[in-house]
């Protein structure tokens, strides 16, 4: 079973999740030390799809990148649910497949569909009373109480500051555990939604690139932030790097000039498991010997 989030939230420390797209990575992120994991639906779209963060990924296809995650790692998973899905009814659904995969906090946000990346311009909302609505029927939903909701709201870009932290605040009153503010455009902003909003856990994102200064999880733990996500961090690094493991490949016929950047056979078997896995099959062999320990029947 994965570690409690909601208790790991009410300690002083922040907690720091990375952003990870399928087992592969969430596996590399727990070898490497993270408490928690953030499966971004910025990043299922960039992987899977090979498509921008603009609602295009399913509620089918983050349900089942869940649950292989599940399978191979015990971190608690912060899930990207983006809009819900559709609307309360939805939410619902959305909630009982998510738990059922193995999440441990599920994410919804108030823009209207289609969404789109919160670093992005051109974002539309629902109402405040529609997206408390959803919160209130994901609460109402969830069968453990240490499936944690997180409530994102993008009203910063569209409405402005002060209308942001109101739509929290109702948010928080519709059942919320944590709170997301998303896109604070200084570090200022970031000091204001704590000072208003700190009864409940806060949640930064920091998007390297975006409107959202990037700072240490030690400097948002400081400002009082309880949770820190780098979402997509993961999936930039990796495009970065497979951009230049084909351009070499392509330019010189071989892997040759590339191979202090990767793993050989053995290493990534290394790192996957390999042998431990197979010499754990290898525990339920049949030993030699009759092929059933049952009596024969009687002879008629």
């Amino acid at each position: 079973m994965p570690v409690s989030l909601r208790s790991r939230l009410g300690d002083e420390r922040i907690v720091l999740a990375p952003g990870v797209y399928d087992a592969l990575s969430a596996l590399l992120a727990e070898q490497a030390g993270a408490e928690a994991i953030y499966l971004s639906g910025a990043s299922i779209a960039y992987t899977r799809l090979g498509q921008p963060d603009i609602g295009l990924v399913s509620m089918s296809e983050v349900a089942e990148t869940v649950a292989l995650i599940r399978d191979r790692v015990g971190l608690p998973i912060i899930v990207d649910a983006d809009d819900g899905f559709g609307n309360a009814l939805n939410v619902e659904r959305m909630v009982r497949k998510f738990e059922r995969s193995g999440a441990s906090a599920i994410q919804i946000e108030d823009q209207a569909a289609p969404k789109r990346c919160g670093h992005l311009a051109g974002k539309t909302l629902v109402s405040p009373g529609e997206m408390a609505g959803k919160i209130k029927a994901a609460v109402d939903t969830r069968r453990s109480a240490e499936t944690l909701i997180i409530a994102r709201t993008d009203a910063i870009a569209v409405e402005g500051f002060a209308p942001a932290i109101e739509r929290a605040a109702l948010y928080a009153d519709a059942g919320a555990d944590v709170l997301f503010v998303e896109a604070p455009e200084s570090v200022e902003q970031m000091h204001s939604l704590v000072e208003v909003l700190g009864r409940k856990p806060l949640l930064a994102n920091m998007v390297e690139g975006g409107k959202t200064p990037i700072i240490s999880a030690a400097d948002l733990e400081a400002i009082g932030f309880s949770l820190a996500i780098f979402p997509g961090g993961a999936v930039r690094a990796l495009a970065r790097h497979l951009q230049a493991y084909f351009s070499s490949l392509v330019a010189h016929g071989t892997t040759a000039p590339f191979k202090a950047g990767m793993f050989d056979f053995a290493g990534l078997n290394a790192v996957i498991g390999t042998d431990a896995i197979l010499e754990r099959g290898k525990s339920y062999d049949r030993p030699a010997g009759p092929r059933s320990s049952l009596p024969k029947a009687a002879a008629e």
